[in-house]
């Protein structure tokens, strides 16, 4: 099979484009691929390290507000479906796939105008724009969060696939995340993390529960810091702890996430989509900081999600500091019963399976264009 990702911006919607692509590698021998994405977006990075053919048009989003930029933007779409048009049948696929940001856009809707079977995946439980506006194009549209679907009222066929991000952990190796991290295997793991550039609210919070949390109690904490903000975070924990001791882990930055989190007894993050399908293929139990600074708040609609069912709890910015992380923390941490039901409760959310769920709807929409 033939196919064509779309998807930028962020590595959320990178992510589960490539476990998509690696899904139906798996499955079907030969398949090809090609990724249209952003010039100026993380994808052109990120795809052409997964060695995934890359192709690239100038696109840009929308402001909120009446601007001129706006008019430019719209000028940039229809070059861009020019463009894609093109590239589409060059490639001649046999089906589209589009998983969120504005690059999406023209893609989706050029192979739509072209009669190719174009399918959209929705990570968040509050829809994107680009996706809101692709749906009425779109063959099928996928969610990731079961009961999302009426997000989608005017599409043609909607249907809850997870997030194929999920997928790509499920075969991770926690001894070499234990191994990774200088941990004995089988420790209790607690790792912070405030996404992949990190968060200074979360870092700030993680140093004045450090005094807090005594020797460890036989537990390890991994602060994930990001890059930039490693330095000033390790110089306050040595100031506040007169060094960093045995039982906490500062990291700038973790490249073998996948491992990491098998390794994982309880993590402290964000609430961006993708990580959520990742922690709830392994039934992690989770402490969610949603992220204030996104589109229609849309990270603390999924943390809400998983708080509904009892996996995890849900700790608003606004709320944070060192005391209230602890408490979170130490009320999962301490209580193996607690642990152990938010646990059952992240598993029962997860679809382990998402990637091969939209593999076979991609099937089912080539099918139908050849029948």
């Amino acid at each position: 099979m033939r196919i064509v990702l779309s998807g930028g911006g962020t590595g959320g919607h990178i992510y589960p484009a490539v476990a998509v692509a690696r899904q139906l590698e798996a499955e079907e021998e030969g398949s090809a691929f090609l990724y249209i994405g952003g010039k100026r977006g993380l994808e052109s990075k990120l795809v052409p390290q997964e060695n995934l053919p890359f192709k690239s048009i100038d696109i840009t989003g929308f402001r909120r507000k009446l601007s001129m930029d706006n008019v430019k933007t719209v000028m940039r779409f229809l070059k861009g479906v020019k463009a894609s048009k093109a590239m589409l049948r060059e490639f001649k696929p046999d089906v589209v796939i589009g998983t969120g940001g504005y690059v999406c856009g023209p893609v989706v809707y050029a192979a739509s105008k072209l009669g190719i079977p174009t399918l959209i995946h929705e990570q968040n439980a509050i829809p994107g724009l680009t996706n809101r506006f692709l749906s009425r194009y779109a063959d099928t549209v996928a969610v990731s969060f079961e009961g999302t679907e009426s997000a989608f009222p005017g599409g043609k066929h909607v249907i809850y696939t997870g997030n194929p991000r999920a997928t790509t952990v499920t075969t991770a190796n926690p001894q070499r995340g234990f191994a990774s991290l200088g941990i004995p295997e089988g420790s209790t793991v607690v790792l912070m993390v405030g996404g992949s550039g990190g968060a200074r609210a979360i870092n700030q919070a993680m140093i004045e529960m450090a005094p807090f949390v005594g020797k460890g109690n036989g537990v390890h904490y991994v602060y994930v810091t990001g890059e930039s903000y490693f330095e000033e975070t390790r110089k306050a924990l040595r100031e506040k702890l007169g060094g960093v001791p045995n039982w906490l882990h500062l990291l700038p930055y973790i490249h073998n996430m996948p491992e990491v989190l098998a390794c994982t007894s309880l993590i402290v993050n964000r609430a961006g989509a993708s990580f959520l399908a990742e922690i709830t293929a392994l039934g992690i139990p989770s402490v969610l900081i949603p992220s204030p600074n996104v589109t229609n708040n849309h990270q603390e609609a999924n943390a809400r999600q998983l708080e509904r069912e009892g996996a995890s709890v849900v700790l608003l910015e606004k709320d944070l500091n060192g005391q209230t992380l602890m408490e979170a923390v130490q009320k999962i941490i301490s209580v193996e019963s607690v642990r152990k039901q938010m646990s059952e409760a992240s598993r029962r959310l997860g679809k382990r399976d998402s990637a091969a769920l939209v593999v076979s709807e991609l099937r089912r929409l080539a099918a139908m264009r050849k029948s």
